[in-house]
């Protein structure tokens, strides 16, 4: 009996470690997503996006991973301010884990600029590089 409670102690303990971990190589990703979309950090988008990325907008456009880069690359997207100003609702398991977050966002898009308070929902997959957004959906707030 005992060695079963310290069992099931040791495995309690292993996985809100593991959890720990993985709960700040995720915030990490998060914050170069949004630093990288700021700077136009092709490099770390490359790194942080899935290569099956699906890119959701408040306005129904969806951008691919390739999307996205050349998006920056010619100036059709533009961020000025990300900035998450709630806190997030965070789940992971060992290989997915889901963002839920209020974010505001500037920027402009074709010459045209944008100021929006939206609710964000991100899916994140983790790979053997770390973790990777493989979707990404938002909605303007009321």
């Amino acid at each position: 009996m005992k060695k079963t409670v310290l069992a099931f102690l040791i495995l309690g303990f292993v996985n809100s470690s593991f959890a720990q971990i993985d709960s700040a190589g995720l915030k990490t990703a998060m914050q170069q997503l949004d630093k990288a979309l700021l700077q136009k950090d092709q490099q770390v988008l490359q790194m942080v996006l899935h290569k099956e990325v699906s890119y959701g907008h408040s306005n129904g456009w969806i951008q691919t991973k390739s999307d996205i880069l050349n998006d920056f690359t010619s100036g059709k997207l533009i961020y000025n301010r990300i900035e998450n100003n709630s806190s997030a609702i965070v789940t992971i398991s060992k290989k997915y884990a889901t963002v839920k977050t209020n974010t505001n966002a500037e920027g402009m898009v074709n010459g045209t600029a944008f100021n929006l308070k939206l609710h964000i929902m991100q899916f994140w997959v983790k790979t053997k590089k770390g973790w990777r957004l493989i979707a990404r959906q938002s909605a303007k707030q009321s």
